[in-house]
């Protein structure tokens, strides 16, 4: 019961530092003059992957080489793009589906649909070269691997930044530390924002505890445990800043807060992941990559064919993630 409790608390800790991330982000987005796209997919999408970053890295590197500390880290690199893929958007689908803009239910999401083809092709390109160098064991290849999923997200980051128009902030609400000054000081922004990580990182924390030491009852196994678990409480940030920005008709902070950390979580991380395990995929691991380069193909083939997305059409992230679970119990 005890782990239960601390498992509800630390989700309302996630959920009251993503109310206040989201709030301080658009601020900050509006003091830099920076666009939509650069807001959610960067700004956002990097500030709310930390928590799933900091578990594989701290696995990796502090884990003493072991190889169920290999397995953690690398089942929490692969586990994120693949709930990110799958659950996230399923969650921001639903979201659409039952609130209303104006008054009026959406028919298709409200959105620029350059900004998602460009997170997802990036994502596309960058999370199946990391996959597919698995499979040479050569460590020069691997290091050109690290070196080009580095140089992409660079690349990214650039093009987000260019493109980007100046946000509309005339609606973003007030600042929630500053709720009277309609010119909050970057200082007090920048106060707001890294408060509010803290929450999300100490709430992201407690809950994987509260879920590891459940699950550990049962006999889960350390790569499982990380490919699913970990990734689910980590990710929870992403899910909730997109469905207050859903809420909140701003479809596009909210799918590009997801596809920014799918880029992020496609190339930084699984760089680290190359560079400092011997990167040898297990089969299941190998799955839910697959089917998270699916699952985002599906989003990606509507908006580059069709020019836009019904809400609707998000929710195949979770046939993918059905079939994932379905893998897991005949697999292992």
């Amino acid at each position: 019961m005890k782990d239960f409790a601390f498992l509800f608390i630390s989700l309302g800790i996630i959920l009251l530092g993503a109310e206040a991330f989201t709030n301080g982000v658009e601020w900050m987005g509006k003091r830099l003059g920076l666009g939509a796209g650069a807001v959610g997919s960067i700004l956002a999408a990097v500030g709310t992957a930390l928590p799933e970053t900091l578990v594989p890295v701290i696995a990796i590197v502090f884990g003493g080489g072991t190889k169920e500390s290999s397995e953690v880290g690398v089942g929490a690199i692969l586990g994120a793009p693949f709930m990110l893929a799958t659950l996230a958007f399923l969650i921001s689908g639903i979201a659409a589906l039952f609130t209303r803009v104006g008054g009026k239910r959406r028919e298709y999401m409200l959105l620029d649909k350059s900004i998602l083809e460009r997170d997802l092709r990036f994502f596309l390109i960058s999370y199946t070269v990391a996959i597919l160098v698995s499979f040479f064991p050569n460590h020069v290849t691997k290091v050109v691997a690290a070196v080009f999923l580095l140089g992409s997200y660079l690349v990214y980051a650039y093009q987000t930044v260019r493109d980007g128009k100046e946000v509309d902030g005339g609606d973003v609400p007030a600042l929630y530390i500053a709720p009277k000054s309609e010119h909050p000081p970057s200082a007090v922004i920048a106060l707001q924002v890294v408060g509010a990580l803290l929450l999300i990182v100490v709430g992201a924390k407690s809950f994987v505890n509260s879920v590891s030491h459940i699950s550990l009852i049962y006999g889960v196994p350390p790569f499982i445990l990380s490919l699913i678990i970990t990734p689910v409480a980590t990710e929870l940030p992403e899910k909730f800043n997109s469905v207050i920005w859903i809420r909140q008709g701003k479809d596009t902070l909210a799918l590009g807060n997801i596809s920014g950390a799918m880029v992020f979580q496609s190339s930084i991380i699984p760089a680290i992941g190359i560079l400092l395990t011997p990167w040898e995929l297990q089969p299941l691991a190998i799955v839910s990559a697959l089917l998270a380069i699916l699952a985002a193909a599906v989003p990606y083939w509507y908006v580059r064919t069709k020019g836009r997305i019904k809400p609707v059409q998000l929710l195949s992230g979770g046939v993918f993630y059905l079939v994932f679970i379905f893998a897991v119990f005949n697999m292992h």
